[in-house]
């Protein structure tokens, strides 16, 4: 039943038996049930970020921009399978309840593959990333492991937010994000064309914002010409929720409800999230939109049912509650935070030796909490390991551990009728005690998040600088003025300025919000079991200085391909504990030697890597290859064009192939238009970018050669 034309036909027969009424009605997120046809209710809207969420108990893995940190695509999809494992078992489950409320569908409203272009933006640890390649890569391989390969769709992945979306969140119900054919097809698109052109993803969502102009809900061109015509979607479309008023009471193309839900439907968006929908008998009675327009989408959403199976009996319908946080969802979950954490400094201090120590210091607002594990669109975990509980069952009887809150998330004091800061001195007093101090700082998601999902309001879950709230940077002078060593574990889903901490701290981690036992993972790394391996997704810049303005979309100045100015820390950097070296690199067939040039065919063009791992520890490590083509139209910095993780034992030697398909030798022009201009291409290969700050921070270089096409 995957066979899209049956599960069509299937559906325009049903369609056909539907009153008008009974059709417009199906278009709403909970759309109502048709007893005289055996049609159930249904509602579209789930959510499946990084574990079926909003629903219950639930494996909550890492944060999407922690996964990302993970480079691994073959992760995505064995975490998308996991996850749509849990949704079938949860629906399943519900379904015999008679339960069809929401977040208890097959629909999910996921990946978020938007480009996170500036890290002030809330909502970025939802993507995963800056890089529309990388995005790219996990985004397609979470959807297939989303919607499985079997003879039904196991759950209905959904691209958002289509397109050109990354804040301001404040203004997005009203915001017109502007953005040149050039920087549309070469940064904000590239992602959403791989999910639907090599993914099949079943549904595509619009933004709240206009873009160049149009509501993204109700845009012809976004929605028309490029993502049915150009890229032949056959999928159903959903717009953002309520996102479809905003046309008559923000954007003000219309005067109307009715003029807001034709706009809409004509434009091909199927399913309303929002209520607006409601209103489109109303549009049909005024003449506004066709019963055609209406049956259209119906049709769409019924082929989109009978793709899952819903009205027939599927290899999926006997999944049930064992497999809702099963010990091998776990492990996954553990894997991926493992995978996910980044080391950006090590003086040599990690890993800690147990016994070398006698005491160590937990401190900071995240070490003991759980909000700062699971991020934002999560479910619920039956069991929750913090940070402080990871060093706690780490060590056991071993050493004394020793914890203060030291401050609170954002606030002056902890407690209200405290005259200051009230946690200050007993961090002191713990750190003095300690050998070793862990110090836990970040944000989670009521400061970084969601407009109108957040406590943050005075910036609409965006952030308004790249600073760790006052109280923490408190803390941490205070800390850090102990002369204890101190190792800080960042606890955010976005870049942050960590530029004293870098010049103060003996160690600094990135942790992302890890997942609901994340606690362990982060143990494990400081103890030395495992080591990290995790790579930036994205830049950390220095600070917001030379950063363009938040609501410009120009992409000049933003993002690793495009920067000017140097990076504390760069996309696609982090340190490991062992020492993994190239040993040599082949380019279809031939050696590259750095500075060197090889003849190559682009229509067949692969990277043979062998590496070897010299420390004395397995290790995992990433390697990255990057291009810049010898072209006016290419990106200042080239790009990320291929990726491949690889774990190694001691002393282990391994050959890594890495193909680069055409798309990697192509530019965009100012017209929008793919193509390649250039018979000359830089190609770097390493374990980072071959950026000077990378090449500082890592003492490595990388691979670096010149192809002649």
């Amino acid at each position: 039943m995957r066979d899209r034309k049956e599960a069509a036909r299937r559906a325009k027969e049903l369609v056909a038996q539907m009153t008008l009424e009974e059709k417009a009605e199906q278009l709403s997120f909970f759309a109502p049930a048709i007893p005289r046809l055996g049609v159930p209710a249904y509602n579209w809207w789930n959510e499946a970020l990084h574990g079926v969420a909003r629903a219950g108990v639930a494996t909550v893995f890492p944060q999407a921009i922690g996964m990302a940190a993970a480079f691994d695509t073959e992760l995505m999809k064995e975490a998308g399978d996991a996850i749509s494992t849990e949704g079938r078992a949860k629906y399943n489950e519900y379904s015999r309840q008679g339960d069809r409320d929401i977040y208890k569908g097959l629909t999910f409203w996921s990946p978020n593959v938007n480009i996170f272009r500036d890290p002030r933006w809330g909502r970025g640890h939802e993507t995963y990333g800056e890089d529309p390649y990388l995005t790219g890569e996990l985004g397609k391989a979470f959807v297939e492991g989303l919607q499985g390969d079997g003879d039904y769709l196991k759950a209905a992945a959904c691209a958002k937010h289509f397109a050109v979306h990354s804040g301001p969140e404040a203004l997005r119900h009203k915001f017109d994000a502007k953005a040149t054919e050039k920087d549309m097809r070469e940064t904000y698109l590239p992602a959403f064309e791989k999910l639907v052109k090599e993914a099949d993803v079943e549904a595509v969502m619009g933004a709240y914002n206009r873009t160049n102009g149009e509501p993204c809900c109700g845009s012809t061109t976004l929605i028309g010409k490029i993502l049915r015509g150009e890229w032949e979607f056959e999928g159903h479309f959903v717009s953002d929720c309520w996102a479809i008023r905003d046309f008559h009471t923000q954007h003000m193309v219309t005067d109307t409800a009715e003029e807001s839900a034709a706009m809409a439907l004509k434009a091909g968006c199927d399913v309303n999230c929002g209520n607006t929908y409601l209103h489109l008998l109303k549009a049909y009675e005024q003449g506004l939109v066709t019963e055609e327009d209406i049956t259209r989408s119906a049709e769409r959403l019924f082929t989109t049912r009978f793709l899952l199976g819903l009205f027939d009996k599927t290899d999926y319908d006997d999944i049930g509650l064992e497999k809702v946080e099963c010990k091998e969802h776990l492990a996954l979950a553990e894997r991926a935070a493992a995978e996910s954490v980044v080391l950006l400094k090590n003086d040599g201090i990690l890993p800690l030796k147990k016994d070398k120590l006698k005491s160590v210091g937990v401190i900071g607002p995240n070490a003991n909490s759980r909000a700062a594990l699971i991020g934002n669109y999560h479910g619920t975990a039956s069991r929750y390991i913090t940070v402080l509980e990871g060093i706690q069952d780490a060590v056991g009887e071993d050493l004394r551990v020793y914890y203060s809150e030291g401050s609170h998330l954002f606030k002056e004091k902890v407690e209200p009728l405290a005259a200051g800061p009230d946690r200050l001195s007993e961090a002191r007093i713990v750190a003095q005690h300690s050998d070793v101090v862990i110090l836990c700082v970040g944000l989670d998601e009521t400061l970084e998040g969601e407009e109108g999902d957040t406590g943050n309001s005075y910036a609409s879950g965006d952030k308004n600088d790249l600073l760790l709230p006052e109280c923490q940077r408190k803390l941490l002078e205070e800390v850090v003025g102990t002369g204890k060593p101190v190792i800080l574990v960042n606890m955010t889903g976005s870049a942050m300025d960590l530029r004293y901490a870098q010049e103060h701290c003996a160690a600094v981690i990135q942790s992302w919000y890890p997942g609901a036992r994340g606690g362990k993972v982060i143990a494990d790394i400081l103890f030395g079991e495992v080591s990290p391996s995790g790579k930036l997704p994205v830049t950390f810049y220095r600070d917001t200085e030379a950063l363009p303005a938040f609501e410009d979309y120009s992409m000049k100045g933003r993002t690793y391909r495009y920067l000017t100015e140097e990076p504390l820390y760069p996309f696609g950097y982090g340190l490991t504990y062992a020492d993994v070296e190239i040993e040599s690199v082949s380019c279809c067939g031939k050696k590259a030697v750095k500075g060197g040039s090889i003849e190559a065919d682009p229509q067949d063009f692969s990277l043979e890597v062998s590496v070897v791992n010299k420390g004395d520890m397995t290790q995992e490590e990433v390697l990255q290859v990057y291009i810049k083509a010898d072209s006016s139209n290419a990106v200042p910095n080239g790009k990320l064009c291929g990726f491949a993780r690889v774990s190694l034992k001691s002393g282990e030697s391994r050959c890594v192939k890495i193909p680069l398909d055409r798309d990697a030798f192509t530019v965009i022009n100012d017209k929008g238009e793919k193509l390649i201009d250039s018979s000359s291409f830089a190609v770097s290969v390493g374990f980072g970018q071959p950026d000077e700050r990378t090449k500082a921070l890592t003492g490595k270089e990388c691979t670096e050669f010149t192809v002649k096409l």
